[in-house]
């Protein structure tokens, strides 16, 4: 359990760090960045907002994976991993995966068919099927947790 406990320490620690990249990315980089492209690109300048809420937007669905982590490493410090409370949680992160995938799958589309070179279509059909990885692990995922909290709640009702 010692174990356990110093990993859930120092995961808490790097996702309080991811989460305030996260920020500074939202609100400052990637704004800044794409109001920079604009200025020196006039001809794209008409993507700058678009750019930028795409990115806002993917940042949310990490920042949203962040915190269902979080509240799942609550529940298992506490031993109460294997119960119904933390399938809200894993399901809030499947739901966040697939809204990234959903929009990445319109821009992978759209991006696909204007392109006149194929490195960035390849780059995004390479994050496309990453983030379809992430979250067909996570359903199993979730259907593990599931199986195990059914086991749990029978062992627990036999003694």
């Amino acid at each position: 359990m010692l174990t356990t406990n110093r990993a859930v320490a120092a995961l808490r620690v790097f996702l309080v760090l991811l989460f305030g990249i996260l920020v500074v990315f939202q609100t400052l980089s990637m704004p800044g960045q794409f109001a920079h492209m604009a200025e020196q690109n006039p001809d794209a300048a008409h993507l700058r907002w678009p750019l930028t809420a795409l990115a806002v937007y993917w940042i949310l669905c990490v920042q949203v994976v962040v915190v269902a982590t979080w509240k799942l490493l609550t529940l298992v410090k506490k031993d109460r991993i294997f119960t119904e409370s933390s399938l809200k949680w894993v399901n809030a992160i499947v739901w966040a995966i697939a809204a990234a995938w959903l929009v990445l799958l319109g821009v992978f589309l759209y991006v696909g068919f204007r392109a006149d070179d194929p490195g960035m279509p390849l780059l995004l059909f390479l994050l496309l099927v990453g983030v379809t990885v992430l979250g067909l692990l996570m359903i199993v995922m979730r259907a593990l947790l599931r199986q195990a909290t059914t086991l749990r709640t029978d062992m627990e009702a036999v003694i």
